[in-house]
């Protein structure tokens, strides 16, 4: 009897034991078969491995997200208006962006392809406009993906020399070349663990999954234990709830505002589980659960974490937001926890933020690979090759990791250039989200046709709309320097890069790319070599 047929006679059997087994086995075939279809309907053949899970899709958006790390990256602009004006701007800003998340998971079902975005643009814009709009969306999407690249991996490099800093006792001096040294070690192992098989990267997914909800376990419960042994107690309830400061010279509820942008950095990632869509199983279903999902448990427990920090805190803020270490929570862990723990502390939230990055340039490679089965990329021919044994765009990968390392050069500039880098992928990423829940509401209202998850005919324009004007707001929040009195040194960049990025992608458009591309193309009829 041969190997096959063996193995056929020992799952037949199988199945007769457990019949429960047989019934998984074909509900998931099953769900694999749709998701080949709903594919083919949208235009494009099954050329990627659906490895990834409903908790594996959540996983990455989750992984990308990065609670502890993220905050500790951007405690300062929280802290900036208080302990409770931290607090609170984190609950609104919370607020508003799973409605984005829940428009766009509306948007996931119905359509769900790696270039989702750009997709649904070029889909229910208007006819005149949609191939220039599609392109200029699915730019901006690529580019904030690999801003947001450099900015967790900047961010990673940060971390890991604010723990050698504490380890030498203050005797290290960080400086920029430095920081670019360890930001593109990070990079290029990143790079190399997501060449990975697809299956190997969903496993990834779920091993940071598990160590950043175990970092966070850790954080609550040591950073209270330290504070009540080495400090004089915890903070009262009035300065965590009702404490609300100003450590900046714009009025007190403008930078209010302006601290929502720790959620806003935070909350980012959701679109992940839209970009790897072409991967999952039961997309239709498992990407809106991934979406949601991630935003209200990382909302939800960063809620937690901001009061365990503030309760936990030196008082003084101005002494954390002028740390030497140059992370606020890096000090208020030193101060709560000692050296030793504050180093550990400060590795383990580098070791997850490693695994963001990580996560992030896998959901980017798949956006530039998406948009170059397109030809919308330059070196679109090469870009959209994916590997045929491993089932991954290898070289998607590669190019975000070129382009990543491009980028990263900028942040030799100084915190001034890093910051309007970062706050790019924060505007660029809030262009692509809003744009195609815009269009859905108003010119393709009639086209749109729901998946598995859908709102209601009321409640998907009431949420829609909210989520416009939230896209639209942050866009402007992100051009904003943090300073009223503005030099070279304080200035926000943000506009100066993102404004003429986007005419520029018009023009090049216009000029070059149009004789290309002509919006998303069936791929069902050919191959590529």
């Amino acid at each position: 009897m041969s190997s096959k047929s063996s193995g056929n006679t020992m799952q037949a059997i199988t199945d007769e034991i457990n019949p429960v087994a047989s019934r998984i086995r074909e509900i998931d075939a099953r769900a694999a078969y749709n998701d080949e279809v709903l594919l083919a309907e949208i235009g494009y053949k099954q050329e990627l491995k659906r490895k990834f899970s409903t908790f594996q899709i959540f996983g990455i958006a989750f992984s990308i997200m990065g609670l502890l790390p993220s905050i500790s990256s951007t405690a300062a602009s929280g802290l900036s208006s208080g302990p409770s004006g931290f607090l609170w701007s984190w609950l609104i800003a919370s607020f508003f962006i799973f409605c984005v998340g829940l428009s766009i998971s509306e948007l996931g079902s119905a359509i769900p392809t790696s270039g989702g975005l750009y997709y649904w643009t070029y889909y229910y814009a208007p006819q005149k406009c949609r191939i220039v709009v599609s392109f200029v969306i699915g730019l901006s999407n690529s580019l904030a993906l690999c801003s947001g690249l450099v900015s967790m991996s900047y961010g990673n490099a940060q971390e890991i020399l604010a723990a050698v800093y504490i380890t030498k006792d203050g005797n290290f001096k960080v400086t920029q070349p430095k920081t670019y040294g360890v930001f593109a070690c990070c990079v290029f192992t990143q790079a190399l663990c997501t060449c990975l098989s697809s299956k190997k990267i969903a496993l990834m997914q779920s091993v940071s999954y598990i160590c950043n909800t175990g970092l966070i376990v850790l954080f609550l419960i040591v950073l209270p234990v330290g504070t009540s042994i080495n400090r004089n107690g915890f903070n009262d309830a009035k300065f965590i709830f009702g404490t609300v400061q100003n450590y900046s010279d714009w009025p007190i509820g403008f930078q209010f505002f302006l601290s929502m942008m720790t959620a806003v950095w935070t909350i980012g990632g959701f679109d992940s589980c839209i970009h790897m869509s072409e991967e999952a199983k039961n997309a239709s279903y498992g990407v809106p659960i991934g979406v949601c999902g991630s935003i209200s448990f990382t909302g939800f427990l960063g809620f937690f974490i901001i009061i365990c920090t503030t309760a936990c805190m030196d008082p003084e803020i101005i002494h954390l937001l002028e740390s030497k270490t140059g992370f606020p929570m890096a000090q208020i862990i030193y101060d709560s926890l000692g050296k030793r723990w504050a180093i550990a502390m400060m590795s383990l939230i580098a070791v997850c933020q490693w695994f963001m990055g990580a996560s992030l340039l896998a959901s980017l490679s798949r956006q530039l690979w998406a948009f170059a089965r397109d030809n919308a990329l330059p070196f679109s021919s090469i870009v959209r090759v994916v590997d045929k044994r491993l089932k991954v765009p290898i070289r998607g990968i590669l190019f975000g990791l070129i382009v990543a390392l491009i980028l990263g050069c900028l942040c030799l500039g100084g915190t001034t250039v890093a910051f309007a880098l970062f706050s790019l992928g924060v505007c660029g990423n809030y262009l692509a989200w809003g744009a195609p829940i815009f269009f859905k509401l108003t010119s393709g209202k009639d086209r749109f046709h729901p998946g598995s998850f859908y709102l209601g005919n009321l409640w998907s324009k009431v949420v829609g709309w909210i989520a416009c004007l939230w896209c639209l707001f942050i866009i402007i929040i992100t051009m904003i320097p943090s300073t009223k009195h503005v030099t070279k040194s304080t200035m926000n960049y943000t506009v100066v890069i993102a404004g003429p990025f986007w005419i520029l992608s018009i023009v090049y458009f216009y000029v070059y790319r149009k004789r290309f591309y002509h919006g998303p193309k069936s791929t069902i009829e050919f191959e590529y070599i």
